[in-house]
């Protein structure tokens, strides 16, 4: 670090101390705008992998990274600033004492300067309860959106990233614990709008997934998510020393070390009846499905991200391996799987989201969006990466049809917001 830097770094500590929040700046404080390349980067916990970080610098395109967290103080800033050797204009950590800290206006205008934004490691609770519903998030999702933002975290930073999410509001909770009762105070399960990452809409994630044995808490998560919002959920898990960093086109690269993994978890779409045999308030979870009710591609990390797993089929993936999980009384099973098959899904899955769904999909010139009760609101249109395009409108009606005979083929995420001010994700597939 230099002796710029240096002063910087405990200039920014000093005048901090006793506010609200605690600033750490390393690097050049004259901030610059770069054209940043957007994308998701996920990591288990423990070590970060240095692979996957520098692939979340490269695309900040050379600009600023901001660091949040809730506890800990600067160990990013060596690190991301010049330990990796990649060019970046600074990076400011920015510990947030309490929740006061999430309306200060020089976060807030650091939020909008960023180019990248990593959530540390921590509490969960503590984002979600600091961070819902305030002008961070806003200003998070409309980094993600309109300025293609690099977003990441590890741990709990990574544990806040999905549609879904599991905010440790009572404390954390182990797979025998949930196992043995779905609806413990601790499985907390979240749909709330939070932070609105389109690739993520449907997804709830976990880490330290192998220390301890996470596996079993994540399939009671999708086993609430679909009992109690209808809504077929997948998920997606890492290891400690494991990341998956998810670009633009929705090929999630898996990056890691030794025999550290990743999981991604899906109901078996091949079922007709794809719900527990038994989800219910102080008894064990039973999820059967004759031996076959989640669907689980595992890959093992490499240094350079060669093995992945699309994210818009969630079929194609390459160096892993397909497993079938079950539970049985509480008691989770793994066996060998075959590759699922979701040809026709997407009527299927979307009619078991029983507040919104689109029909047909996937669709060559129109397409129908139909909700259970009056529809109200705004909605919008993303294409794969995330970026608007020009299609938007005022949804009015019990159902209401778009034509996408203009639309290239490709996936494409339908944003809904309700009356009620609720944010709604649809995917749809243009033939």
């Amino acid at each position: 670090m230099n002796l710029f830097s240096s002063f910087i770094l405990l200039l920014f500590s000093a005048v901090s101390f006793g506010q609200h929040y605690t600033s750490y700046f390393t690097g050049n404080s004259t901030d610059i705008v770069t054209n940043p390349s957007g994308g998701v980067c996920m990591m288990g916990g423990a070590t970060e992998n240095d692979n996957a970080m520098i692939w979340f610098l490269n695309r900040c395109d050379g600009g600023d990274v901001l660091v949040i967290r809730a506890s800990g103080s600067d160990g990013y800033n060596d690190y991301l600033f010049e330990e990796l050797n990649v060019n970046v204009n600074s990076v400011e950590t920015i510990v947030f004492n309490d929740s006061e800290a999430s309306t200060d206006p020089y976060i807030l205008q650091k939020i909008k300067q960023a180019e990248g934004i990593w959530i540390a490691g921590g509490d969960q609770w503590d984002y979600v309860s600091y961070w819902r519903n305030t002008a961070i998030d806003s200003l998070i999702n409309d980094a993600l959106i309109n300025r293609s933002v690099v977003i990441g975290g590890t741990s709990a930073g990574m544990a806040v990233l999905g549609g879904f999410y599991f905010s440790a509001k009572n404390g954390t909770v182990t797979s025998a614990e949930a196992l043995a009762n779905p609806y413990n105070s601790k499985v907390q399960v979240d749909s709330s709008a939070f932070l609105n990452i389109p690739i993520l809409y449907d997804v709830i994630t976990d880490t330290h997934f192998d220390n301890p044995d996470r596996r079993g808490r994540s399939t009671v998560f999708l086993a609430r998510i679909l009992t109690d919002f209808g809504h077929d959920a997948k998920g997606i898990a890492c290891g400690e020393y494991t990341a998956v960093c998810i670009p633009s086109d929705g090929n999630a690269l898996v990056y890691g070390s030794g025999n550290h993994k990743a999981y991604f978890i899906q109901t078996n779409c091949e079922l007709q009846d794809r719900s527990p045999e038994t989800c219910t308030s102080g008894i064990p979870l039973t999820w059967n499905r004759n031996m076959q009710a989640l669907k689980v591609y595992r890959i093992t990390g490499t240094d350079t991200g060669t093995n992945t797993f699309n994210l818009n089929d969630w079929e194609t993936g390459t160096g892993g391996y397909w497993e079938n999980w079950y539970i049985n009384n509480g008691t989770l099973f793994v066996s060998p799987g075959e590759k699922i098959n979701c040809s026709g899904l997407g009527t299927t899955e979307t009619k078991i989201e029983n507040d919104i769904y689109i029909y047909p999909n996937p669709a060559e010139d129109k397409i129908f969006i139909q909700g259970s009760k009056y529809l109200s609101g705004d909605f919008e249109i993303f294409n794969a990466m995330g970026k608007p395009i020009n299609y938007s409108g005022i949804l009015d009606l019990t159902e209401f049809s778009l034509d996408v005979s203009k639309l290239k083929p490709g996936m494409y995420y339908l944003k809904i917001v309700t009356s009620d001010q609720k944010i709604k994700f649809r995917k749809f597939i243009k033939l």
